[in-house]
């Protein structure tokens, strides 16, 4: 198991000449040697663990490079597994929704515009958010706490409800979900504060409060008045990701695991609607004999009709009315129907590159504020990825959680191109500054004040140059003309005397008249 930078290790003995795991000399100790698949005589055997960590740092040295000399291959993995997703999502949108929407008397490509239009913002986003540093967003944590909160209260006053949860926010012909965006917000706001509180960590009450205390239950429990229990699982695994990162004691995590299943088990059995879909997932009938675990039987039949290459990109059965969401929750089932099992582990291995380049900009995150923020979104994405593909399959009761970058909804596909802009920040951070993406645009008062200060003070050495070209010029044609040889100046008379003689050569000639001369 890889250890994470969370938590301090006991110090390895150094690497000497009896070291006891028989490395060559030169070897950094704590560090494998490159030859450690092979040991030597008499050496201690090399477990398969240390294989795989010798050659996951092997194949990530020779794909990134180590020190100064990193070429951003972790930045490149992030940006284009999450442009390939969400691609991938627009394609399935289309093809999944077509079908009701013709029914409903709609454009089939209603939801696939809609879901290209947010991707569009979210990818304008994403691409402003990498250039932006992380460290500057840390004074807007505590105002988008509270705005996410008054959202999340506003919805219970006048927000819609659909399929029993109450989550949206109408605004003009789209919809808003503030949950989606309470993610994030929380998310920055935990890493803010437990980047103040690191050293008081080690207690349990500076841990849980005000992190958990009132900031996470107030959220969670205005989600949970709005009946949407997935939305809150998310929220509880993001929570228990950031106390995680900052390297809260591990027993308190027990007790923690404790009361939210004695919570989750309250939840269950005071909603039937909650209680039925549990007994549908293990088989059992209602008490009022409906099956509630048919959109899951449905998103099976879907996936083994999918064979290894699938029906065809479009030729979903499953979709006609089969599947209810199916462009939503159940658009897994989908791919796997349309595009086969290869489709499936394409997405899965999307998802996977994503996982991995994350961890790795999580692990190199020396300060608190950016470990836990890059951690809690790579929890947050993965293990929301990790619901909802558990749900489809069959292995989880039906919960709404959408599946990201992929499900149709603006608002989660906006959060969550939002939220990977943050972690490029700190990806493009490592890479070796003549290999970092070119700034496009400075934002925030600081950076608009520096950037006028830049252009005034390039604009004064602009004209500073031009003065100085000028006098150089002039300097140059005055020593040019001070080389030249000087003529002889002509004497002219200073004054004539009126009646003086004309000269000889004009004797002889005959008088004329003047023009000017009286007649």
């Amino acid at each position: 198991m890889v250890s994470t930078p969370t938590r301090t290790t006991a110090a390895r003995p150094a690497a000497g000449g009896a070291s006891s795991g028989g490395a060559t000399s030169g070897t950094p100790a704590g560090r494998p040697a490159p030859s450690a698949a092979r040991p030597s005589a008499g050496g201690p055997a090399v477990t398969p663990a240390a294989r795989v960590r010798a050659w996951s740092r092997g194949f990530w040295s020779a794909l990134e490079g180590t020190g100064k000399s990193r070429n951003g291959s972790t930045y490149y993995l992030i940006l284009g597994s999450t442009l390939a997703l969400t691609a991938i999502g627009i394609m399935m949108v289309l093809s999944a929704s077509s079908v009701e929407a013709i029914a409903a008397g709609e454009s089939p490509y209603s939801a696939a515009l809609k879901q290209g239009g947010f991707a569009a913002i979210g990818v304008f986003a994403m691409l402003v958010l990498s250039r932006v540093n992380v460290v500057w967003l840390r004074r807007f944590a505590w105002p988008l706490m509270f705005l996410a909160i008054a959202l999340l209260g506003l919805v219970l006053l006048v927000g819609r409800s659909a399929l029993g949860n109450q989550n949206w926010i109408d605004v003009g012909p789209f919809t808003f979900q503030p949950s989606e965006a309470a993610k994030l917000a929380l998310a920055l706001w935990m890493a803010t504060v437990l980047d103040r509180k690191a050293k008081l960590l080690h207690e349990w009450r500076h841990a849980l409060i005000p992190v958990v205390l009132p900031g996470a239950i107030a959220v969670l429990g205005l989600i949970l008045a709005g009946n949407d229990l997935g939305t809150a699982m998310i929220v509880m695994i993001i929570v228990a990701a950031a106390l995680f990162f900052a390297g809260v004691r591990l027993y308190l995590f027990g007790f923690a695991g404790a009361v939210l299943a004695l919570g989750a088990t309250i939840l269950a059995v005071t909603s039937p609607n909650r209680m039925c879909r549990i007994l549908s997932w293990t088989g059992q009938t209602c008490a009022d004999g409906s099956d509630l675990n048919y959109q899951s039987t449905n998103g099976l039949y879907g996936l083994a009709s999918g064979g290894w290459f699938g029906v065809g990109l479009g030729q979903s059965r499953q979709k006609y009315s089969w599947i209810p969401e199916a462009h939503n929750d159940f658009i897994f089932a989908i791919i796997g129907e349309e595009l086969g099992l290869v489709g499936t582990i394409v997405v899965l291995v999307l998802f996977a590159i994503l996982g991995t380049a994350i961890y790795r900009v999580v692990v190199a995150q020396h300060d608190v504020f950016h470990r836990v923020l890059a951690g809690t979104i790579m929890v947050w994405l993965l293990g929301q990825a990790s619901v909802n593909m558990a749900v489809v399959t069959g292995l989880a009761p039906v919960i709404g959680v959408p599946l990201p970058f992929i499900s149709y909804g603006g608002s989660a596909l906006l959060m969550s191109l939002c939220a990977i802009g943050v972690v490029l920040s700190l990806a493009r951070a490592q890479m070796d500054p003549g290999m970092q993406p070119k700034k496009m645009l400075r934002f925030g008062p600081a950076a608009f004040a520096n950037s006028v200060r830049r252009a005034r003070a390039a604009r004064a050495a602009r004209t500073a140059a031009s003065r100085s070209a000028a006098s150089t010029a002039s300097s140059r044609s005055a020593a040019r003309t001070a080389a030249r040889p000087k003529a002889p100046r002509r004497q002219e008379p200073r004054h004539q005397e009126p009646h003086q003689e004309p000269p000889q050569e004009l004797r002889h000639q005959e008088p004329y008249e003047s023009v000017n001369s009286p007649s």
